[in-house]
């Protein structure tokens, strides 16, 4: 099942990065957040085409606490999948890292950007959708 998971090395900084940023207190909090993001964003990936694992390890419930069956529920909706399947830990690795890149990005581009309204942005923007 899902034991570690760990982010690409370039990631490694990010996460450190973004936390201080956003002022999340741990590191978790903004890799809950990366992969919720990446999913909304509706891309799949091929769990065979996954970055090297060279950063952040979490463990599972360090990194989902008891929000875990959530995540994977979110996971095996998106890829049409069981919570059995071999590709699991991959996924979320995959969302990990995109997410973290995408949120960089957004920060990158906008240097002004305050970290809580950003968050509660793209929270309005997810809930909007629903």
């Amino acid at each position: 099942m899902i034991g570690q998971i760990k982010t690409s090395t370039e990631n490694r900084e990010r996460v450190a990065r973004l936390t201080r940023k956003f002022g999340l207190g741990a590191e978790n909090i903004i890799a809950r957040i990366a992969i919720a993001y990446s999913l909304k964003q509706g891309n799949h990936f091929d769990p065979t085409k996954v970055k090297d694992s060279g950063g952040k390890e979490y463990s599972r419930n360090v990194l989902f606490g008891n929000l875990f069956p959530l995540y994977l529920s979110m996971i095996c909706e998106h890829y049409q999948i069981k919570s059995t399947d071999k590709d699991l830990p991959r996924y979320f690795k995959l969302h990990l890292d995109d997410g973290l890149e995408l949120i960089d990005k957004d920060v990158k581009d906008n240097p002004n950007l305050v970290g809580f309204d950003y968050l509660f942005d793209k929270i309005h923007e997810g809930l909007s959708e629903i």
